[in-house]
This record gives structure tokens, sequence and C-alpha cells, in this order.
């Protein structure tokens, strides 16, 4: 079963070509926003190159946000693109559980501390879930306003990893002894490919001519004051 996955929701512009869960094939390019250049060249490449092994795309997947409209939009015209031309079926995935799969799998990171992946927006304003040590969600996605308290009764209970671009934002405010930050974690399409292989088996398909990802827009702070934040 070959499946390509596509990433597009932040800087990082990468593919991936796996079989079953296995990543066969994949680029990255993390030298900033050059999606609308580079994912055409990749895509190329891996359907190339997929051409000499004799095999069959069976499915595509695509980060679904949040993240940046323009790199979202460019990843999922893409994946689109080549479903109806292929007539295969289209995956999205959370691209924060994208996030955290990176950090378990390139980082050593405690054994039973939660994952907070997050995404800059503005200012102090950020998009996050939390997982636990099982990948299990114990917080839902949601925008959040970034201030010293942030967390504090979820981080009284145990230790929580931050990361991603807008973790580093959030290091000097959230100070808690049990807040650890790790640096350079980005989505990845090489970390989608047992994610879009499940999602496969339990045939977890979106609707290739309606589908929209989650773009940074619009949103209710989970602050006090319910402060409504242009993005």
């Amino acid at each position: 079963m070959y499946i390509l996955s596509i990433e597009t929701a932040t800087k990082v512009c990468s593919i991936a070509l796996s079989c079953g869960k296995d990543v066969v094939f994949e680029r990255v390019n993390e030298n900033g926003p050059s999606h609308a250049s580079q994912l055409g060249v990749f895509v190329e490449e891996a359907l190339a190159y997929l051409k000499t092994l004799g095999g069959k795309l069976q499915a595509v997947a695509v980060s679904a946000g949040p993240g940046s409209y323009t790199g979202l939009r460019i990843g999922v015209s893409e994946a689109k693109g080549l479903c109806y031309g292929l007539g295969i079926p289209l995956i999205a995935i959370d691209t924060l559980r994208i996030m955290a799969t990176v950090a378990r799998q390139v980082k050593r990171l405690p054994a039973d501390a939660w994952l907070c992946p997050m995404i800059d927006a503005r200012r102090m304003e950020v998009y996050t879930e939390i997982y636990d040590e099982n990948m299990m969600v114990v917080k839902p996605t949601s925008a959040d306003i970034v201030d010293a308290d942030s967390y504090a009764h979820l981080l009284d209970k145990r230790h929580i990893v931050f990361f991603g671009d807008g973790a580093e934002k959030c290091r000097a405010v959230i100070t808690h002894q049990n807040a650890h930050f790790e640096a350079d974690v980005h989505p990845l399409a090489s970390c989608m490919s047992e994610l879009a292989y499940d999602a496969f088996l339990q045939q977890k398909f979106v609707d290739v001519a309606y589908y929209e990802p989650f773009y940074l827009k619009e949103f209710v702070a989970t602050t006090p004051k319910n402060k409504v934040l242009g993005l």
C-alpha cells in the first residue's frame, strides 16, 4: 500500500512516500516558505520513484492544520488534484498530532511527559493541543493567549513538553518547574506515514470536493475576557 503524505502547514515544506507504515522516499525544505515552487517538484520526484518500484498510489494524506493559510492552501490543492486525477481517496491529519509524533520520534522526552505542540498565531497567541504519553488528547485543540498562569493546573500534576514555532515565545512566560521546551520541532510528512496508514485501514477519508483545512483565522481565545482575536 503506497500513500503520499504532504505537509505544508508551516514554513517547512515536505512530502513522504510510504509503503504501509514505512517511508521509502521523502523530500524536505526547511529554508522558509517556498511551498509554491518546491511542492510540485517534490511530488513529481516521489511519483517518478514510485514508478521505478512498479507501485500504484492508493491514497494521499495532507496536513489538515491549524496552520498558514497560504501553505495549507498549496498543500491541499496539490493533494486534491492528485486525488481527482488518480481517483484515489484523501486523508486529512491534524497538524498538531503530526508535530507530537515528530517530537516523540526525534527527541528524548520523559516517558510520562505530556506533549504540547504550539503553532504561532500573533503576539502571545498560539494554537495548541495537549496529548498524554499514549497520544490520547487530554486538552483538545484551542486558540490560547499565553500568560504566566497558562496550563498551570496541568503542570501542577506532571511534566509537559512544549514545542513548535509557537513555543519559543512562551519560554520566558511559562516558568513552571514542570514545563520543558524543545527547539526545532516542525511538522514533517515522514511522520505522517503511520497516521495515514491507520486512517486508510479505518477508511477515514474526507470529501475531495468539499474538504477545507483548518486555517489560522478569527477565533475566540480561551481567556476569562473571551477576547476576539483577528488572525
